[in-house]
Protein backbone atom coordinates (compact mmCIF):
# COMPACT_ATOMS: atom_id res chain seq x y z
CA UNK A 1 0.00 0.00 0.00
CA UNK A 2 1.59 3.25 -1.11
CA UNK A 3 0.83 6.65 0.32
CA UNK A 4 0.49 9.97 -1.48
CA UNK A 5 4.23 10.54 -1.15
CA UNK A 6 5.07 7.52 -3.28
CA UNK A 7 6.28 5.16 -0.57
CA UNK A 8 4.80 2.39 1.50
CA UNK A 9 4.62 4.11 4.89
CA UNK A 10 8.05 5.70 4.78
CA UNK A 11 8.98 8.23 7.41
CA UNK A 12 10.23 11.14 7.25
CA UNK A 13 7.30 11.56 4.86
CA UNK A 14 3.98 12.46 6.48
CA UNK A 15 1.15 9.94 6.53
CA UNK A 16 -2.38 10.96 7.17
CA UNK A 17 -4.73 10.25 10.00
CA UNK A 18 -7.85 12.22 9.34
CA UNK A 19 -9.80 14.18 11.88
CA UNK A 20 -13.15 15.32 10.49
CA UNK A 21 -14.60 18.40 12.12
CA UNK A 22 -18.34 18.83 12.12
CA UNK A 23 -19.67 22.37 11.99
CA UNK A 24 -23.37 21.68 11.43
CA UNK A 25 -25.67 21.29 8.49
CA UNK A 26 -29.19 20.66 7.34
CA UNK A 27 -31.58 20.64 4.41
CA UNK A 28 -35.07 19.66 3.34
CA UNK A 29 -36.40 16.37 4.71
CA UNK A 30 -37.91 14.09 2.10
CA UNK A 31 -39.55 10.68 1.94
CA UNK A 32 -40.59 8.24 4.62
CA UNK A 33 -37.23 8.56 6.36
CA UNK A 34 -36.34 12.28 6.35
CA UNK A 35 -33.11 12.67 4.43
CA UNK A 36 -30.73 15.51 3.83
CA UNK A 37 -29.63 16.45 0.36
CA UNK A 38 -26.14 15.15 -0.45
CA UNK A 39 -25.21 18.70 -1.37
CA UNK A 40 -25.36 19.84 2.24
CA UNK A 41 -22.46 18.75 4.33
CA UNK A 42 -20.37 19.62 7.31
CA UNK A 43 -16.98 21.18 7.77
CA UNK A 44 -14.09 18.77 7.56
CA UNK A 45 -10.45 19.15 8.46
CA UNK A 46 -7.61 16.86 7.47
CA UNK A 47 -4.76 16.72 9.96
CA UNK A 48 -1.34 15.32 9.10
CA UNK A 49 0.49 13.04 11.52
CA UNK A 50 3.85 11.31 11.70
CA UNK A 51 3.79 8.09 13.76
CA UNK A 52 6.41 7.91 16.49
CA UNK A 53 8.05 4.53 15.87
CA UNK A 54 10.90 2.76 17.62
CA UNK A 55 10.54 -0.69 16.05
CA UNK A 56 9.50 -0.48 12.41
CA UNK A 57 8.87 -4.20 12.19
CA UNK A 58 5.44 -3.47 13.68
CA UNK A 59 4.39 -1.29 10.75
CA UNK A 60 1.62 -2.54 8.54
CA UNK A 61 -0.38 -0.48 6.06
CA UNK A 62 -4.16 -0.32 6.19
CA UNK A 63 -6.85 1.67 4.43
CA UNK A 64 -9.13 3.69 6.67
CA UNK A 65 -12.84 3.73 5.98
CA UNK A 66 -12.51 7.28 4.75
CA UNK A 67 -9.89 6.36 2.19
CA UNK A 68 -6.78 7.81 3.83
CA UNK A 69 -3.72 5.59 4.16
CA UNK A 70 -2.52 4.97 7.70
CA UNK A 71 0.26 2.75 9.00
CA UNK A 72 -1.08 1.10 12.12
CA UNK A 73 1.52 0.99 14.85
CA UNK A 74 0.29 -1.02 17.86
CA UNK A 75 0.82 0.79 21.11
CA UNK A 76 2.27 3.98 19.64
CA UNK A 77 1.01 7.52 19.76
CA UNK A 78 1.01 10.06 16.95
CA UNK A 79 2.97 13.30 16.84
CA UNK A 80 0.92 15.99 15.16
CA UNK A 81 2.14 18.42 12.56
CA UNK A 82 0.53 21.87 12.52
CA UNK A 83 -0.29 21.68 8.82
CA UNK A 84 -4.00 21.39 8.20
CA UNK A 85 -6.01 21.33 4.95
CA UNK A 86 -9.40 22.76 5.80
CA UNK A 87 -12.65 23.01 3.87
CA UNK A 88 -14.96 25.48 5.60
CA UNK A 89 -18.59 25.13 4.65
CA UNK A 90 -21.62 27.30 5.55
CA UNK A 91 -22.77 27.33 9.16
CA UNK A 92 -26.37 26.07 9.27
CA UNK A 93 -28.67 27.75 11.82
CA UNK A 94 -30.47 25.33 14.11
CA UNK A 95 -33.91 26.68 13.17
CA UNK A 96 -33.21 26.16 9.48
CA UNK A 97 -32.14 22.58 10.11
CA UNK A 98 -34.99 21.53 12.39
CA UNK A 99 -37.81 23.45 10.68
CA UNK A 100 -37.20 21.50 7.49
CA UNK A 101 -37.73 18.30 9.48
CA UNK A 102 -40.44 19.60 11.84
CA UNK A 103 -41.98 22.66 10.16
CA UNK A 104 -42.43 25.68 12.40
CA UNK A 105 -40.98 23.99 15.47
CA UNK A 106 -38.29 26.61 16.22
CA UNK A 107 -39.27 30.28 16.06
CA UNK A 108 -35.92 31.66 17.25
CA UNK A 109 -32.68 29.70 17.58
CA UNK A 110 -30.86 32.67 19.21
CA UNK A 111 -27.95 32.22 16.84
CA UNK A 112 -27.31 28.57 17.75
CA UNK A 113 -26.17 26.26 14.95
CA UNK A 114 -26.66 22.53 14.63
CA UNK A 115 -24.24 20.78 16.99
CA UNK A 116 -24.13 18.33 19.83
CA UNK A 117 -24.22 15.38 17.43
CA UNK A 118 -21.30 13.85 19.33
CA UNK A 119 -23.36 12.38 22.15
CA UNK A 120 -22.76 8.94 20.65
CA UNK A 121 -21.45 7.24 17.53
CA UNK A 122 -22.53 3.90 16.06
CA UNK A 123 -21.38 1.96 13.02
CA UNK A 124 -23.89 -0.47 11.53
CA UNK A 125 -22.28 -3.50 9.90
CA UNK A 126 -24.88 -3.26 7.15
CA UNK A 127 -23.72 0.23 6.20
CA UNK A 128 -20.79 1.37 4.13
CA UNK A 129 -17.51 1.43 6.07
CA UNK A 130 -17.47 5.23 5.91
CA UNK A 131 -20.97 5.69 7.39
CA UNK A 132 -21.96 6.29 11.01
CA UNK A 133 -25.08 7.01 13.02
CA UNK A 134 -24.87 9.76 15.64
CA UNK A 135 -27.26 11.46 18.04
CA UNK A 136 -27.68 14.79 19.78
CA UNK A 137 -28.39 15.19 23.46
CA UNK A 138 -31.31 17.21 24.89
CA UNK A 139 -30.19 20.31 23.05
CA UNK A 140 -28.51 23.61 23.88
CA UNK A 141 -28.49 24.06 27.66
CA UNK A 142 -26.51 25.82 30.35
CA UNK A 143 -26.76 27.40 33.78
CA UNK A 144 -27.10 30.99 34.95
CA UNK A 145 -27.28 32.48 38.43
CA UNK A 146 -30.45 34.36 39.27
CA UNK A 147 -30.94 35.70 42.78
CA UNK A 148 -28.07 33.57 44.03
CA UNK A 149 -29.58 30.37 42.61
CA UNK A 150 -28.34 28.40 39.62
CA UNK A 151 -31.01 27.86 36.98
CA UNK A 152 -30.74 25.33 34.16
CA UNK A 153 -31.49 27.09 30.88
CA UNK A 154 -32.77 25.84 27.52
CA UNK A 155 -32.09 28.67 25.03
CA UNK A 156 -33.96 26.80 22.26
CA UNK A 157 -36.65 25.11 24.33
CA UNK A 158 -38.46 23.57 21.35
CA UNK A 159 -35.37 21.75 20.11
CA UNK A 160 -36.03 18.06 19.46
CA UNK A 161 -33.26 15.45 19.84
CA UNK A 162 -32.31 14.06 16.44
CA UNK A 163 -30.56 11.00 15.04
CA UNK A 164 -28.30 11.73 12.08
CA UNK A 165 -26.52 9.50 9.62
CA UNK A 166 -23.07 10.72 8.64
CA UNK A 167 -20.89 9.77 5.69
CA UNK A 168 -17.16 10.50 5.77
CA UNK A 169 -15.95 11.37 2.27
CA UNK A 170 -12.48 12.74 1.70
CA UNK A 171 -12.42 16.15 3.39
CA UNK A 172 -16.08 16.28 4.34
CA UNK A 173 -18.76 14.67 6.45
CA UNK A 174 -22.18 14.69 4.84
CA UNK A 175 -25.44 14.34 6.72
CA UNK A 176 -27.35 11.85 4.58
CA UNK A 177 -30.33 11.31 6.87
CA UNK A 178 -31.92 13.06 9.84
CA UNK A 179 -34.58 11.52 12.07
CA UNK A 180 -36.12 13.73 14.74
CA UNK A 181 -37.27 11.66 17.72
CA UNK A 182 -41.06 11.82 17.98
CA UNK A 183 -44.04 9.98 19.42
CA UNK A 184 -46.19 7.75 17.23
CA UNK A 185 -48.25 10.75 16.14
CA UNK A 186 -45.12 12.52 14.91
CA UNK A 187 -45.02 15.10 17.71
CA UNK A 188 -41.53 15.99 19.01
CA UNK A 189 -40.57 14.50 22.36
CA UNK A 190 -38.31 17.54 23.08
CA UNK A 191 -35.32 17.58 25.39
CA UNK A 192 -37.11 19.04 28.40
CA UNK A 193 -36.97 17.29 31.79
CA UNK A 194 -39.81 15.00 32.90
CA UNK A 195 -40.72 15.29 36.56
CA UNK A 196 -40.75 18.30 38.88
CA UNK A 197 -38.71 17.63 41.99
CA UNK A 198 -36.89 14.78 40.30
CA UNK A 199 -35.05 16.85 37.72
CA UNK A 200 -33.87 20.43 37.80
CA UNK A 201 -36.48 22.96 36.71
CA UNK A 202 -36.00 24.26 33.15
CA UNK A 203 -35.80 27.98 32.30
CA UNK A 204 -35.53 30.20 29.24
CA UNK A 205 -32.06 31.37 28.17
CA UNK A 206 -31.91 34.23 30.69
CA UNK A 207 -32.87 31.98 33.62
CA UNK A 208 -35.89 34.12 34.53
CA UNK A 209 -38.82 32.54 32.70
CA UNK A 210 -39.64 29.03 33.85
CA UNK A 211 -40.55 26.39 31.28
CA UNK A 212 -42.98 23.49 31.71
CA UNK A 213 -41.79 19.96 32.42
CA UNK A 214 -42.51 17.42 29.68
CA UNK A 215 -42.94 13.71 30.58
CA UNK A 216 -42.07 12.81 26.97
CA UNK A 217 -38.73 14.66 27.06
CA UNK A 218 -35.42 12.82 26.80
CA UNK A 219 -31.77 13.64 27.34
CA UNK A 220 -30.43 11.25 24.72
CA UNK A 221 -26.83 10.08 25.13
CA UNK A 222 -26.49 6.58 23.64
CA UNK A 223 -27.53 5.06 20.30
CA UNK A 224 -27.54 1.68 18.54
CA UNK A 225 -29.38 0.32 15.51
CA UNK A 226 -30.68 -3.25 15.29
CA UNK A 227 -30.59 -5.58 12.32
CA UNK A 228 -34.31 -4.89 11.84
CA UNK A 229 -33.56 -1.18 11.44
CA UNK A 230 -34.99 -0.11 14.80
CA UNK A 231 -33.05 2.14 17.17
CA UNK A 232 -32.41 1.96 20.89
CA UNK A 233 -31.56 5.16 22.72
CA UNK A 234 -30.13 5.53 26.23
CA UNK A 235 -31.05 8.73 28.04
CA UNK A 236 -30.28 10.42 31.35
CA UNK A 237 -33.57 11.64 32.82
CA UNK A 238 -35.11 8.28 33.74
CA UNK A 239 -32.57 6.96 33.30
CA UNK A 240 -34.24 5.00 30.55
CA UNK A 241 -33.92 2.99 27.37
CA UNK A 242 -36.15 3.88 24.43
CA UNK A 243 -37.03 1.63 21.53
CA UNK A 244 -37.67 3.56 18.32
CA UNK A 245 -38.93 2.44 14.94
CA UNK A 246 -36.86 3.01 11.80
CA UNK A 247 -38.37 6.51 11.44
CA UNK A 248 -37.36 7.63 14.92
CA UNK A 249 -40.79 7.25 16.56
CA UNK A 250 -40.89 5.99 20.15
CA UNK A 251 -42.35 2.48 20.45
CA UNK A 252 -41.73 2.08 24.18
CA UNK A 253 -39.66 3.44 27.02
CA UNK A 254 -38.07 1.30 29.75
CA UNK A 255 -37.70 3.09 33.10
CA UNK A 256 -36.69 2.11 36.66
CA UNK A 257 -39.34 0.55 38.88
CA UNK A 258 -40.94 3.35 40.88
CA UNK A 259 -40.31 6.04 38.26
CA UNK A 260 -42.81 8.83 38.96
CA UNK A 261 -43.33 10.24 35.48
CA UNK A 262 -46.95 10.46 34.32
CA UNK A 263 -48.75 11.45 31.15
CA UNK A 264 -46.33 10.23 28.48
CA UNK A 265 -47.75 9.92 24.98
CA UNK A 266 -46.05 6.55 24.46
CA UNK A 267 -45.98 3.25 26.42
CA UNK A 268 -43.72 3.10 29.49
CA UNK A 269 -42.48 -0.15 31.06
CA UNK A 270 -40.92 -0.28 34.54
CA UNK A 271 -38.35 -2.98 33.79
CA UNK A 272 -35.13 -1.45 35.17
CA UNK A 273 -33.83 -1.86 38.75
CA UNK A 274 -35.39 0.62 41.18
CA UNK A 275 -31.95 1.51 42.53
CA UNK A 276 -31.35 3.52 39.34
CA UNK A 277 -33.80 6.12 40.64
CA UNK A 278 -30.84 7.19 42.80
CA UNK A 279 -29.06 8.60 39.79
CA UNK A 280 -27.68 12.14 40.11
CA UNK A 281 -29.02 15.04 38.03
CA UNK A 282 -27.52 14.90 34.54
CA UNK A 283 -25.67 11.64 35.32
CA UNK A 284 -27.98 8.90 34.06
CA UNK A 285 -27.44 6.43 31.21
CA UNK A 286 -24.62 7.56 28.94
CA UNK A 287 -22.89 4.70 27.12
CA UNK A 288 -24.82 2.16 25.00
CA UNK A 289 -23.77 -0.67 22.70
CA UNK A 290 -25.27 -3.83 21.21
CA UNK A 291 -23.71 -7.29 21.13
CA UNK A 292 -22.58 -8.47 17.68
CA UNK A 293 -25.27 -11.19 17.69
CA UNK A 294 -27.93 -8.52 18.26
CA UNK A 295 -29.30 -10.19 21.39
CA UNK A 296 -28.14 -7.86 24.17
CA UNK A 297 -27.69 -4.19 24.95
CA UNK A 298 -24.99 -3.01 27.32
CA UNK A 299 -25.69 0.31 29.00
CA UNK A 300 -23.61 2.27 31.50
CA UNK A 301 -24.47 4.76 34.17
CA UNK A 302 -22.37 7.84 33.51
CA UNK A 303 -21.38 8.14 37.18
CA UNK A 304 -21.87 6.39 40.52
CA UNK A 305 -25.36 6.69 42.02
CA UNK A 306 -26.23 9.21 44.73
CA UNK A 307 -26.71 6.28 47.06
CA UNK A 308 -27.52 7.17 49.74
CA UNK A 309 -26.83 10.85 48.94
CA UNK A 310 -25.12 13.27 46.56
CA UNK A 311 -22.07 13.52 48.80
CA UNK A 312 -21.53 9.80 48.25
CA UNK A 313 -21.72 10.15 44.46
CA UNK A 314 -19.08 12.87 44.47
CA UNK A 315 -16.49 10.63 46.14
CA UNK A 316 -17.46 7.17 44.87
CA UNK A 317 -15.48 5.08 42.37
CA UNK A 318 -18.06 2.28 42.00
CA UNK A 319 -20.22 2.56 38.90
CA UNK A 320 -22.63 0.18 37.16
CA UNK A 321 -22.97 -1.39 33.71
CA UNK A 322 -26.12 -3.37 32.84
CA UNK A 323 -26.99 -6.01 30.26
CA UNK A 324 -30.47 -5.73 28.74
CA UNK A 325 -31.88 -8.80 26.99
CA UNK A 326 -33.68 -7.71 23.83
CA UNK A 327 -35.79 -10.85 23.51
CA UNK A 328 -37.34 -10.64 26.98
CA UNK A 329 -37.18 -6.86 27.27
CA UNK A 330 -35.65 -7.12 30.73
CA UNK A 331 -32.35 -6.46 32.47
CA UNK A 332 -30.37 -9.71 32.54
CA UNK A 333 -27.17 -8.66 34.28
CA UNK A 334 -25.57 -5.88 36.32
CA UNK A 335 -21.88 -5.38 36.99
CA UNK A 336 -19.61 -3.11 39.01
CA UNK A 337 -17.33 -0.80 37.04
CA UNK A 338 -14.46 0.57 39.10
CA UNK A 339 -13.51 4.11 38.05
CA UNK A 340 -9.89 5.23 38.05
CA UNK A 341 -8.63 7.59 40.73
CA UNK A 342 -9.02 11.07 39.27
CA UNK A 343 -5.70 12.34 40.63
CA UNK A 344 -3.70 9.78 38.65
CA UNK A 345 -6.03 9.85 35.63
CA UNK A 346 -6.21 13.64 35.21
CA UNK A 347 -4.07 15.55 37.74
CA UNK A 348 -5.70 18.83 36.72
CA UNK A 349 -9.01 17.51 38.10
CA UNK A 350 -7.50 16.12 41.33
CA UNK A 351 -9.89 16.59 44.21
CA UNK A 352 -13.00 16.17 42.05
CA UNK A 353 -13.57 12.42 41.75
CA UNK A 354 -16.99 13.10 40.24
CA UNK A 355 -15.23 14.42 37.12
CA UNK A 356 -14.72 10.76 36.16
CA UNK A 357 -17.42 9.52 33.78
CA UNK A 358 -18.32 6.74 31.36
CA UNK A 359 -19.46 8.23 28.07
CA UNK A 360 -19.23 5.55 25.41
CA UNK A 361 -19.35 1.77 24.90
CA UNK A 362 -18.52 -0.47 21.95
CA UNK A 363 -19.01 -4.25 22.04
CA UNK A 364 -16.13 -6.39 20.78
CA UNK A 365 -18.04 -9.67 21.15
CA UNK A 366 -20.66 -11.25 23.41
CA UNK A 367 -18.73 -10.59 26.60
CA UNK A 368 -16.00 -7.99 25.97
CA UNK A 369 -16.84 -4.30 25.76
CA UNK A 370 -14.75 -1.19 25.13
CA UNK A 371 -15.43 1.56 27.69
CA UNK A 372 -14.71 5.26 27.16
CA UNK A 373 -13.77 6.56 30.62
CA UNK A 374 -13.02 10.26 30.77
CA UNK A 375 -12.91 13.68 32.31
CA UNK A 376 -13.59 16.68 30.09
CA UNK A 377 -9.93 16.83 29.05
CA UNK A 378 -8.60 13.26 29.32
CA UNK A 379 -10.07 10.06 27.86
CA UNK A 380 -8.93 6.45 27.90
CA UNK A 381 -10.55 3.39 26.37
CA UNK A 382 -10.52 0.21 28.45
CA UNK A 383 -11.60 -3.33 27.61
CA UNK A 384 -13.77 -5.08 30.21
CA UNK A 385 -14.83 -8.73 30.31
CA UNK A 386 -18.28 -9.50 31.73
CA UNK A 387 -17.49 -13.20 32.16
CA UNK A 388 -15.03 -12.42 34.93
CA UNK A 389 -17.24 -10.10 37.00
CA UNK A 390 -19.93 -10.76 39.60
CA UNK A 391 -23.53 -10.29 38.47
CA UNK A 392 -25.10 -8.17 41.24
CA UNK A 393 -28.57 -7.94 39.66
CA UNK A 394 -31.21 -8.45 42.35
CA UNK A 395 -28.60 -8.69 45.10
CA UNK A 396 -28.33 -6.60 48.25
CA UNK A 397 -26.44 -4.02 46.19
CA UNK A 398 -29.70 -3.26 44.35
CA UNK A 399 -31.43 -2.55 47.68
CA UNK A 400 -31.18 1.09 48.77
CA UNK A 401 -31.50 -0.06 52.40
CA UNK A 402 -28.09 -1.77 52.22
CA UNK A 403 -25.54 0.05 54.36
CA UNK A 404 -22.92 0.84 53.46
CA UNK A 405 -24.14 0.98 49.88
CA UNK A 406 -22.07 -0.11 46.90
CA UNK A 407 -21.33 3.54 46.18
CA UNK A 408 -20.45 4.31 49.80
CA UNK A 409 -17.90 1.49 49.92
CA UNK A 410 -14.35 2.78 49.55
CA UNK A 411 -13.36 -0.42 47.75
CA UNK A 412 -15.30 -3.04 45.82
CA UNK A 413 -17.23 -4.98 48.52
CA UNK A 414 -15.96 -8.37 49.62
CA UNK A 415 -17.43 -11.18 47.56
CA UNK A 416 -17.95 -8.94 44.52
CA UNK A 417 -15.62 -9.02 41.53
CA UNK A 418 -15.66 -5.78 39.56
CA UNK A 419 -15.26 -5.81 35.79
CA UNK A 420 -11.58 -6.45 35.03
CA UNK A 421 -10.13 -3.57 33.01
CA UNK A 422 -7.31 -3.48 30.48
CA UNK A 423 -6.13 -0.19 29.00
CA UNK A 424 -6.62 -0.36 25.23
CA UNK A 425 -6.08 3.20 23.99
CA UNK A 426 -4.91 6.28 25.87
CA UNK A 427 -6.58 8.98 23.80
CA UNK A 428 -4.78 11.68 25.78
CA UNK A 429 -1.59 10.62 24.00
CA UNK A 430 -3.05 11.06 20.52
CA UNK A 431 -2.39 14.67 19.46
CA UNK A 432 -5.35 16.48 18.01
CA UNK A 433 -7.94 14.60 20.04
CA UNK A 434 -10.43 17.14 21.43
CA UNK A 435 -11.98 17.15 24.89
CA UNK A 436 -15.30 15.58 25.86
CA UNK A 437 -15.00 12.36 23.87
CA UNK A 438 -18.54 10.99 24.24
CA UNK A 439 -18.89 8.40 21.50
CA UNK A 440 -16.79 5.48 20.28
CA UNK A 441 -17.45 3.02 17.46
CA UNK A 442 -15.52 0.25 15.76
CA UNK A 443 -14.81 1.45 12.22
CA UNK A 444 -13.00 -1.75 11.32
CA UNK A 445 -11.32 -4.66 13.03
CA UNK A 446 -8.37 -2.52 14.08
CA UNK A 447 -9.75 1.00 13.89
CA UNK A 448 -11.70 2.99 16.46
CA UNK A 449 -13.70 6.07 15.53
CA UNK A 450 -14.27 8.62 18.30
CA UNK A 451 -16.46 11.71 18.44
CA UNK A 452 -16.64 14.62 20.85
CA UNK A 453 -19.60 16.67 22.04
CA UNK A 454 -19.26 20.40 21.33
CA UNK A 455 -22.35 21.32 23.39
CA UNK A 456 -23.82 23.18 20.40
CA UNK A 457 -21.00 25.72 20.64
CA UNK A 458 -22.61 27.29 23.67
CA UNK A 459 -20.50 30.09 25.08
CA UNK A 460 -22.30 33.16 26.35
CA UNK A 461 -25.24 35.23 25.15
CA UNK A 462 -24.87 38.86 24.19
CA UNK A 463 -27.16 41.69 25.32
CA UNK A 464 -29.27 41.04 22.21
CA UNK A 465 -29.93 37.47 23.34
CA UNK A 466 -27.84 36.01 20.52
CA UNK A 467 -25.24 33.32 21.09
CA UNK A 468 -21.55 34.20 21.18
CA UNK A 469 -20.27 30.86 19.89
CA UNK A 470 -17.56 29.03 21.84
CA UNK A 471 -15.80 28.05 18.63
CA UNK A 472 -15.59 24.39 19.71
CA UNK A 473 -16.19 22.00 16.81
CA UNK A 474 -17.32 18.39 16.83
CA UNK A 475 -14.68 16.02 15.43
CA UNK A 476 -14.70 12.44 14.20
CA UNK A 477 -11.22 10.96 14.57
CA UNK A 478 -9.88 7.55 13.57
CA UNK A 479 -7.52 5.88 16.04
CA UNK A 480 -5.68 2.57 15.42
CA UNK A 481 -6.27 -0.23 17.91
CA UNK A 482 -3.36 -2.38 19.12
CA UNK A 483 -3.08 -6.08 18.52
Amino acid sequence: MRNRYGSACRYPDKNRVRTVRVAGSGTQADGREPALSPGHHLQATRWHYRPVVTDRSFLRPAVLAAGAVLCLVPGTAFAAHPKNDSAVLPRIPLAQFQNRLLPGSIADDRGVALGGVGSDLFHDKGDRPDEFWAITDRGPNGTVKVGGEEHVTFPVATFDPVIVKLRVRKNAVKVTRALPITNRAGRPVTGLPNVEGREEAPYEFDGKTRLAFNPDGIDSEGLVRTRAGEFWVAEEYGPSLLRLDRRGRVIERHVPQGWTGQGTSYPVKATLPAILNKRTYNRGFEGLTISPDGKSLYVAMQSPLSNPDKKTYKASRNGRILRFDLRSGKVAGEYVYRFEDVCSFDPASCGDQNEMKISGLAALDGHRVLVDERTDKVARVYTVDLRKATDILGSRWDDERTAPSLEKSAEVPAGVAALPKALTVDLAKVPGIPGKIEGIALAGRRTLAVINDNDFGLGTFGPDGRLIDSGVRTSITYVPLPG
